[in-house]
């Protein structure tokens, strides 16, 4: 009986081990990603997850319209969305 406790207190350890070095962090970066994207407004410098960097003129439901360059718009899903630039990164990319 004491081997079988041992088993279940190891397999029980090692589950919640997963969770707090796997499955949570993963959980907390999914939730900043959702309320980034909730938070994007028109004007703002992203960079999508391909390296592309725009500015939103356009939000729709699921999808954004990126000014990637003079007279260049490309549509985007807000999924696709990795990061919004910060003032830095605007400064030196121009």
């Amino acid at each position: 009986m004491n081997q079988q406790l041992i088993s279940i207190l190891y397999l029980i350890g090692l589950f919640v081990l997963f969770y707090f070095l796997l499955i949570r962090p993963q959980q907390v970066r999914q939730k900043k990603h959702q309320e980034m994207i909730r938070n994007l407004k028109t004007g703002d410098r992203v960079i999508t997850a391909g390296g592309i960097y725009g500015s939103i003129v356009k939000i729709k439901e699921d999808s954004v319209i990126l000014r990637v360059a003079d007279n260049v718009r490309i549509e985007v899903l807000k999924q696709a969305i990795a990061q919004v630039a910060e003032k830095g990164e605007e400064n030196a990319r121009d």
